[in-house]
């Protein structure tokens, strides 16, 4: 049913069954009996538990007398021994005359343990005297100390290190027994001088050593460092005495007796300017300044102080034995003219630097000694030189300016000489017009006239390549001989040389000078040149010619090496093929005699007037040109052509004897050695 939308339940009756009624439960009351059963009963555990798993442990300490404590964790003394459990355990202990110990053990797992605690012994008190007192005291490098002295020293082996000045350096070695303990030690140092008797008479003398007053005097006996010294003693009115000696430490010595010399007198002079010389009655003593020189006393000494330049300045002294006295000179200086007479006159001068205007009779007043000149003028080479002004004297200096162009001239001649010594002769050349006119009796079809503009000064070899200079380039070279006559001495020309090695031989003077070759080479043979090097070679045909026909002021060139005619107008005027010859050639020079059969040595005849040798006769000689006939009144070039099969040869030999061999204008040519065939070295003076 429902009321007002709630469902109404009917409520039923059940069955009921009364509680059952339960005992009632008795209460358990625990007696301190069992407590304290229980109690006891975990002791007894706790104890077999700690026996079983505890270790026996000795402490063994290394004092015998030494107290040691556990400070913590659980531990069971049984006589000697601990029953402890494995773990860490902090320790301390006391021994006399040993550091407390307080430390951390560890216990392990091992039924059975020893476990060394170790003491360490205090310092010990050490007292250490020497003599001499005052000595240093050292302990492993460190400065303790002067003796006597105490310091605390650890236990164990010590070395004492003792040293003192004068005294030779000790040790001491010590087992100090620590545990506070004393214990003491003594060590005498040992001098390190030698006490040396020095004898003199008179005794009383001051002794140096090294310079310095040792504090004793003779005959001591002195007592001196080891090692060697220089000794000397001084005593007033005496001269002083100076040895050197070695000493080893404790030594005793007595030295040979010592006389002393009475002192004389002792000067020092002194001059303005310096360096003068003085003598002594007449004995040269030196140059000022001059300190401590002694001389006689009592005694006129004539002192002289001379300096270049200046009076010499004489006095007279006399000293009493011992003085001493300083003598302070001023030199008065000397004076001399130098008139100066110079072309051109008006010229700039100066003297040691300083321009100088010189008056009206150009002369001026200088001091008497060497002074530096200059003259100088613009467009000419300036001259300087030292002149020596004499005292009281007028010197006349003359001096010629240079023109530029001169001064050149005279320094390239002051370089005519080369690496091996040969004497050069400086050239400054003219056109020429080499070879000869149709009618002069002689000629060849290969002389025509021809010009060739010389324009560029030269250096000519002075005599003809000798053996010897060849030899230095090839020292194997044979100049063999002819007919059975020596050709090889080592002043004779060289000969038996081709053109290709005398171009060589001009290379290797180049090199050897520093200077650029002039001829190109490839292998061993000449390709080419360098018409602008400044090496040596062989002369142009232009060259030779110039050297060989010019005389300066003679319009006409020369026919032959003496003159105009022929034959020679006397005898040895050139080696040519003569009656001394007459058995190896064909034909001589009537009636004409050299003296010599074959080569003579470079030089043996007179020069030319440039001063050149043997440009005719001796041998004939290579030139740089290759060989062509060139037309009549061409201007050709100085060096020639620049291509041909062979060379050209000027000059007549010791073969040659006629008219056409003889004659300055005679070519031949050819590229092989002969036997009278040698050549000269030439080079261009300067760069273009």
């Amino acid at each position: 049913m429902t009321d007002g939308g709630v469902q109404n339940t009917l409520l039923q009756p059940d069955v009921f069954e009364p509680t059952r009624a339960r005992p009632p439960r008795r209460t358990r009351i625990i007696s301190w009996v069992q407590v304290i059963a229980a109690i006891l009963t975990l002791f007894v555990f706790f104890a077999l538990w700690f026996v079983l798993t505890a270790k026996s442990v000795k402490l063994e300490p290394n004092v015998v007398d030494a107290e040691i404590e556990i400070l913590d964790g659980l531990r069971l003394k049984t006589g000697e021994r601990y029953l402890l459990r494995p773990g860490e355990y902090r320790i301390s202990g006391q021994a006399s005359g040993y550091h407390d110990v307080d430390e951390v053990i560890e216990v392990g797992r091992q039924n059975q343990q020893t476990i060394p605690v170790t003491f360490k012994r205090l310092p010990g008190i050490v007292h250490i005297t020497a003599t001499p007192v005052g000595a240093t005291v050292s302990l492993n490098g460190v400065q303790l100390g002067q003796a006597p002295i105490s310091h605390n020293v650890p236990a164990g082996e010590a070395t004492f290190l003792l040293s003192a000045p004068r005294y030779q350096s000790g040790t001491i070695s010590l087992d100090v027994e620590g545990m506070a303990r004393e214990q003491s030690r003594h060590l005498d140092l040992a001098p390190d001088w030698g006490d040396i008797t020095i004898p003199t008479q008179p005794e009383g003398a001051i002794v140096l050593v090294d310079g310095q007053d040792s504090g004793f005097t003779t005959p001591g006996p002195v007592e001196i460092l080891a090692g060697e010294h220089e000794i000397s003693v001084k005593l007033q009115g005496y001269s002083s005495w100076m040895d050197l000696i070695f000493v080893e430490a404790g030594e005793k010595r007595t030295l040979d007796p010592v006389q002393l010399q009475p002192v004389q007198g002792t000067i020092s002079i002194v001059s303005s300017p310096p360096s003068a010389s003085v003598t002594i009655n007449g004995e040269f003593k030196g140059t000022t300044p001059l300190p401590d020189l002694e001389v006689e006393p009592n005694e006129d000494l004539q002192v002289e102080v001379l300096l270049a330049g200046y009076h010499v300045d004489t006095r007279t002294i006399s000293l009493n034995p011992g003085q001493e006295t300083n003598l302070s000179i001023d030199l008065e200086e000397e004076t001399g003219e130098v008139e100066m007479i110079t072309d051109p006159e008006d010229v700039e001068f100066y003297v040691d630097g300083k321009r100088v205007q010189l008056p009206p009779d150009r002369k001026i007043t200088l001091h008497a000694i060497s002074h530096h000149f200059e003259v100088k003028k613009e467009g000419y080479a300036g001259w300087a030189g030292e002149i020596s002004v004499q005292p009281g004297q007028v010197q006349v200096k003359r001096i010629r300016l240079l023109t530029e162009a001169e001064a050149e001239i005279e320094y390239l001649k002051q370089n005519s000489t080369t690496v091996d010594g040969q004497e050069l002769v400086l050239l400054a050349p003219t056109t020429i017009r080499m070879g000869a006119s149709r009618s002069q009796p002689g000629r060849r079809a290969n002389e025509p006239f021809r010009t060739t503009n010389l324009n560029r000064m030269y250096y000519l070899g002075k005599y003809e390549v000798t053996n010897a200079d060849f030899r230095k380039f090839i020292p194997v070279h044979d100049s063999e001989d002819y007919q059975g006559h020596n050709l090889n001495k080592d002043q004779q020309p060289v000969v038996n040389v081709s053109w290709n090695e005398a171009a060589l031989y001009c290379n290797y003077l180049s090199q050897k000078q520093g200077l650029e070759p002039f001829y190109e080479v490839k292998g061993a043979t000449v390709v080419g040149f360098r018409p602008k090097s400044i090496g040596y070679r062989l002369p142009s045909e232009a060259e030779w010619s110039w050297a060989a026909r010019h005389v300066e002021g003679q319009a006409e060139l020369l026919h032959f090496p003496w003159g105009k005619d022929f034959p020679p107008p006397e005898h040895r005027v050139g080696n040519f093929a003569d009656a001394a010859a007459q058995h190896i050639v064909g034909r001589t020079i009537f009636e004409y005699n050299d003296n010599y059969t074959v080569t003579a040595e470079v030089g043996s005849f007179r020069p030319n007037s440039k001063g050149i040798y043997d440009l005719g006769g001796n041998v004939a000689e290579w030139v740089h040109d290759f060989y062509d006939i060139p037309a009549i009144d061409s201007t050709v070039d100085n060096l020639g052509p620049v291509q041909g099969q062979y060379r050209v040869m000027r000059g007549s030999s010791y073969q040659h004897s006629t008219i056409t061999d003889l004659r300055l204008s005679f070519r031949d040519y050819g590229t092989d050695g002969r036997a009278d065939v040698g050549f000269r070295i030439a080079r261009y003076a300067k760069k273009e």
